[in-house]
């Protein structure tokens, strides 16, 4: 089914439809206006991590078919791999864009706050007071003044610096509003762990549905695997796992011309039956009513 394709986007494919960017160095951009960008309306996905703050008006639009409604002063954060659909806008929206790659993004994330980060991929609307607005509006002021000042531009890790500032008050503030614990309450080397095994949730082509195989490729126990997430996430392993497999079970029913039974053999499931147990147990409605309360092919 035609209408089921997803365009794909990468960073790197983003200068070649949006020309009016702000910064652009292949693995970060900056834009502040998305109302002029041809085929925003059609459906795609990111190949990274997108943050969007609306300074006036709303936005509508659909995150792996679940609707989400910005107002002003909201920010929304977009992990990779998910689909966008239904993008709308009032009239008079404005708003602030970073894009950042997956590798970099995790370079910012500080072990205190991984937590937020959690707090994010589960609940990606995120509304701030006005003062952390304007923290984050001076901080892109900084940088598109040093970008129209290239003689103080002293090289590509001076902005770095300021972006990863960026991230990291943009997640403290996110702690401080979850009343989160303090850095000192997390290990090193758990939070190492855990940043792993979130990657490897988030590689679309894992589909491995068990804690121990997990927990053997980190070289870890499962029982120890578990105790981090709780610390880091307040889930375990296996829900955490779960939220990834039916997080990508979601996109192959509502985006993809495959059948139930190509689903579930991609999925790693051996068993059609257990496959629609699953996806009950998740969604509530077998993979055939889901597909069709969802108005799949319409």
């Amino acid at each position: 089914m035609k209408q089921n394709q997803i365009t794909q986007l990468d960073l790197t494919d983003v200068p070649e439809f949006y020309h009016d960017l702000k910064y652009n160095d292949g693995e970060i951009i900056f834009a502040d206006d998305i109302t002029s960008v041809p085929g925003l309306m059609k459906r795609f996905q990111v190949n990274f991590i997108a943050y969007v703050m609306v300074l006036n008006g709303t936005l509508s639009l659909e995150l792996n078919a679940t609707p989400f409604h910005l107002k002003k002063n909201c920010s929304l954060i977009v992990d990779r791999k998910v689909v966008i659909d239904n993008v709308q806008h009032s009239d008079d929206f404005s708003c602030l864009i970073c894009g950042i790659s997956t590798d970099v993004g995790f370079s910012f994330i500080n072990k205190s706050l991984m937590q937020s980060v959690m707090h994010i991929l589960s609940n990606p609307v995120i509304e701030m007071g006005q003062d952390d607005v304007d923290l984050m509006v001076k901080y892109y002021d900084l940088l598109t003044f040093k970008m129209g000042h290239p003689e103080l531009n002293y090289g590509r890790e001076t902005m770095r610096d300021i972006i990863r500032c960026f991230a990291y008050d943009l997640l403290s503030n996110i702690n401080k509003h979850l009343n989160q614990g303090s850095e000192e309450d997390m290990l090193r080397q758990g939070d190492r762990i855990f940043r792993r095994f979130m990657l490897l949730l988030a590689d679309n082509t894992n589909v491995n549905r068990s804690v121990k195989s997990y927990a053997d490729e980190l070289c870890v126990s499962p029982k120890y695997l578990t105790s981090i997430c709780r610390k880091h996430s307040d889930s375990t392993a296996s829900e955490l796992i779960a939220t990834a497999v039916i997080s990508r079970i979601k996109q192959l029913l509502l985006y993809s011309d495959l059948s139930i039974k190509e689903i579930a053999s991609e999925m790693g499931f051996d068993n059609l039956s257990f496959f629609g147990k699953y996806v009950r147990k998740h969604l509530g409605l077998s993979p055939n009513h889901y597909r069709k309360a969802n108005n799949y092919g319409q």
